[in-house]
């Protein structure tokens, strides 16, 4: 743990100005990301095949606490000042709200759920937007205790005794995986990249140890599957619920979440210890993955409101076809197609909102001098995502 008064300056970690970019980080996000479709398209096998369920527990452990770490990573813990405020605003709050009145309007027509536009009760994946927020605004006052993220964690184990936090603004789930998204902000304090760039040349034995551990991991899920299906412990994995609400109500409830986060830390540095850290054909996809993100379940939902993805769809070539298609939905939804397309969605940029003088500073800061052939629009695209994700201009100009 780390004792601090006060934020530290954060060492720079992607390209500003005439630096160089780092490409890892671009690899982990479409890596984690990708992960996050695959878990997604195959949940509805695992009630018929227990090699899907494998395949899901296994990804589960620590694909979102992982996301969550490289978010962590790239946040600043000083006081928010105007333009930060502003864009929480615009790359969070307001996709957050068109996405909710979106789902809400897919719902009516597609099973005449008539419950209304609900912002307090977020769609499918857009918890992650509200969790984010709260991290955001969170992460300055957590920072000025003493040992944060050791306080992250004890609000993260004590949340699952409290049934009255629920899923309202997704208040549980953020406080539960607040330890992941503090984690990554402290990574980035601790300066753990110049550390693992002296350790390149044992790099081979780290990435050795991180497949032993895959291995080992994988191994306990094969043989302890139908136990796992009876203890529900894809459920922990969703850090959404209370202890009770997840049948297991016991004092001894808060080890198991415990245990579940250890678990997350140590699977989600081995992954990142398998990502290339050169550049690969993925790199630039990794700068549109709040694109993956949000609207790849518009393309799950019809699949499994329509049978296609059943438990009873439980043999190999099943599973292996999602996975498969899961990796092209996410590659696809990161082209420059989709997010030319989808951009006022995603990326609305309404600064009509705010006064004069802040409209002002945000285009100075964000919006980089039009180029010939290419609208206002378009050149009014932020340079940085809610995950932290900025895009170079090479990616950026691909558009």
């Amino acid at each position: 743990m780390t004792s601090l008064a006060a934020p530290a300056a954060s060492p720079p970690a992607v390209r500003r100005g005439g630096g160089k970019r780092l490409p890892f980080w671009d690899n982990a996000r479409w890596a984690s990301i990708t992960l996050v479709v695959i878990g997604h398209g195959i949940q509805r096998l695992t009630t018929g095949s227990d090699h899907a369920l494998e395949l899901y527990i296994f990804i589960y452990a620590f694909h979102m606490p992982a996301f969550a770490i490289i978010s962590g990573y790239f946040s600043k813990a000083t006081p928010p000042g105007r333009r930060q405020m502003i864009k929480l605003v615009t790359d969070i709050l307001i996709p957050y709200l068109l996405l909710q009145a979106v789902w809400s309007l897919v719902q009516y027509f597609a099973e005449g759920k008539n419950s209304g536009f609900n912002p307090a009760e977020p769609h499918w994946t857009l918890w992650f937007l509200v969790a984010l927020a709260i991290f955001r605004v969170a992460l300055p006052y957590l920072v000025l205790l003493r040992w944060p993220l050791f306080w992250s964690v004890v609000f993260s184990v004590g949340v699952g005794y409290l049934n009255s936090v629920d899923s309202t603004f997704a208040l549980s789930r953020a406080i539960a995986l607040l330890p992941f998204f503090l984690l990554g902000w402290h990574l980035r304090q601790w300066r753990i990249l110049d550390r693992l760039r002296a350790l390149r040349g044992r790099l081979w034995l780290y990435r050795a140890m991180a497949i032993a551990i895959f291995a080992i991991w994988a191994s306990v899920v094969i043989v302890f599957i139908k136990p796992f299906r009876v203890f529900s412990l894809q459920d922990w994995f969703m850090y959404d619920e209370s202890y009770s609400s997840l049948g297991q109500g016991e004092w001894w409830s808060g080890f198991v979440r415990l245990g579940v986060i250890l678990l997350a830390v140590l699977l989600s540095f081995c992954f990142l210890a398998l990502v290339p850290r050169r550049h690969t054909w993925f790199s630039s996809l990794g700068q549109a993955t709040m694109y993956v993100y949000l609207l790849h379940s518009f393309i799950l939902y019809p699949l499994r409101e329509s049978g296609v993805l059943k438990g009873e769809h439980s043999d190999a070539t099943w599973l292996v076809s999602m996975v498969l298609c899961c990796i092209g939905i996410s590659i696809a939804l990161s082209s420059p197609f989709i997010r030319r397309i989808f951009r006022p969605l995603i990326e609305p940029k309404p600064l009509w909102l705010f006064k004069k003088e802040e409209k002002t500073a945000v285009e100075n800061e964000e919006v980089r001098p039009p180029q010939q052939g290419r609208g206002k629009a378009e050149n009014r695209m932020s340079r940085v995502d809610p995950t932290g994700s900025r895009r170079d201009s090479d990616a950026r100009s691909g558009d």
